[in-house]
């Protein structure tokens, strides 16, 4: 999804969450400074052409995990529920908030990190990114800029299909996503919306 196209959904999310879009293009310079490479040509290549499966951290993910095909993707803690299951994800799409040493081990290990700024994140930004040894991609739901690019998508999971569809996936399956969750707190069921939404462009209608 072309920015030009993204940003009037933008908009309405900002203005539905009651976001601050400069507090979004500051965390997204701040993680540019941080960034000491762009490794998108890596992440475009696990996408272009192939099957990609984007892991959701539902609760009924460790049961899915039978469905799970070709590249695999994880939104945020999503990952460390596939790795303690003996499935490195080839990427992990997160705003750190559910960053452990675990992810620092995958990164290491070849697994692509794809960090998102957002005007809420920048103390673990500052954390994070500087620990990270491997692979690295930076992302902003603002204008991309350098190497700071913007795929489409909002929450971690539905951004990480946003990329999957734009870097040339041939088929993209989504595991462990549960938009109905009654057990989340107000933003998180607006951020469920919102992803239910967004998804539904893409073709996934769940």
């Amino acid at each position: 999804m072309k920015f030009e196209e993204w940003e009037p959904l933008y908009e309405e999310i900002l203005d539905y969450f009651a976001f601050d879009r400069a507090g979004d293009e500051e965390a997204a310079r701040l993680l540019a400074s941080l960034l000491p490479r762009d490794d998108l040509a890596l992440l475009e290549g696990l996408c272009r052409g192939k099957t990609v499966t984007v892991c959701g951290n539902a609760p009924s993910l460790p049961r899915e995990t039978g469905g799970i095909e070709g590249t695999v993707f994880a939104a945020d803690a999503a990952a460390d529920v596939l790795y303690g299951r003996g499935i490195r994800p080839d990427a992990v799409f997160t705003d750190l908030d559910g960053a452990t040493d675990s992810l620092v081990a995958m990164n290491r290990e070849g697994t692509v990190v794809v960090v998102h700024a957002h005007g809420d994140n920048i103390p673990l930004l500052r954390h994070w990114v500087p620990k990270l040894p491997g692979p690295l991609v930076g992302t902003t739901q603002a204008a991309p800029f350098g190497g700071i690019h913007n795929f489409g998508g909002f929450s971690d999971g539905d951004r990480a299909a946003f990329a999957a569809h734009a870097l040339g996936a041939a088929r993209v399956s989504l595991v462990g996503f549960d938009l109905d969750d009654p057990d989340v707190d107000p933003v998180k069921r607006g951020k469920l919306f919102w992803a239910r939404r967004l998804l539904a462009l893409l073709g996934h209608d769940i």
